[in-house]
């Protein structure tokens, strides 16, 4: 028995170092590639002689056009995507709280309302909300208020607060408390994990957003990174390695903030497969 055991650890294990591998290979290649020389892009994996020209070419020192335009463009993506995961956590905490905590009429209609609108395509809104977001093209704020709402965050909280005891928000009403003391203090601190793992979905569905973006902003000044590589991609054809050192800076934010967070995503999903 406990060699078959054995035998059936090792076989997991072999299966997952073979998907870790599938799955880590196209960042590995992506990376190696904006390192190589300009001659050796996607012919070579060896990376005999590292250089940083795509880099600088990206971000100011090289021969670009304009360079400026990737720096700009990686900042669009920075202020619209964290304001749109604050937004999103925050309208979930206190969506969230109020279904679940709170006694007023109507709750059951808005619950089922939100679950309702879960079995709709976002694109099928597509068209509705840039009619009604048209005065706000090429904004911040027409590139933000459509995508700071999410159902499924709402849910989150939801089903998290459902496993907190009402006893608990009683007794901070006795204490003196009011209904916002009360998330901030008390529902805000104990979904950590739950607000992690939002903060980070709605930042990395946001930080990816491609075709509303590029629908909602379409002046160059405006477009965020996501676009601008996918715009650039034909003009800069024959220098792949400046896409590459793009993608590299696309995928970077999301990397460093999911190791700065990881303690509480772990948290976050180990609740989420309950």
């Amino acid at each position: 028995m406990k060699r078959s055991s054995k035998i059936k650890t090792g076989i997991l294990i072999a299966i997952t170092a073979v998907l870790l591998v599938f799955s880590l290979f196209p960042l590995f290649y992506m990376v190696i590639q904006s390192l190589m020389p300009w001659d050796q892009v996607d012919k070579s994996m060896v990376l005999s002689h590292p250089t940083m020209k795509s880099y600088q070419y990206l971000l100011g020192s090289g021969n670009s056009s304009d360079a400026f335009m990737w720096v700009r463009s990686l900042l669009n993506s920075l202020i619209v995507s964290v304001p749109t995961a604050v937004v999103s956590v925050l309208v979930g905490l206190c969506v969230g709280y109020s279904v679940t905590k709170l006694h007023f009429r109507g709750k059951k209609i808005i619950y089922e309302s939100l679950l309702f609108q879960m079995f709709f395509p976002g694109v099928i809104l597509l068209v509705p909300r840039y009619i009604l977001i048209k005065p706000l093209a090429n904004h911040y704020l027409g590139m933000i208020l459509p995508l700071c709402i999410s159902t499924w965050a709402i849910f989150m909280y939801i089903n998290y607060f459902t496993t907190l005891p009402n006893e608990l928000f009683e007794a901070a009403k006795i204490d003196g408390l009011g209904e916002f003391g009360i998330i901030l203090k008390i529902a805000m601190p104990m979904t950590k994990s739950v607000t992690t793992i939002v903060f980070l979905s709605m930042f990395m569905a946001r930080w990816n957003e491609l075709m509303w973006d590029m629908l909602v902003a379409p002046d160059i000044k405006m477009q965020t990174l996501n676009v601008l590589i996918s715009t650039q991609f034909r003009t800069m054809g024959n220098f792949p390695g400046p896409m590459y050192a793009a993608s590299v800076l696309l995928t970077l934010p999301i990397i460093i903030m999911f190791l700065c967070a990881s303690k509480h995503f772990k948290e976050g999903i180990s609740f989420m497969l309950k």
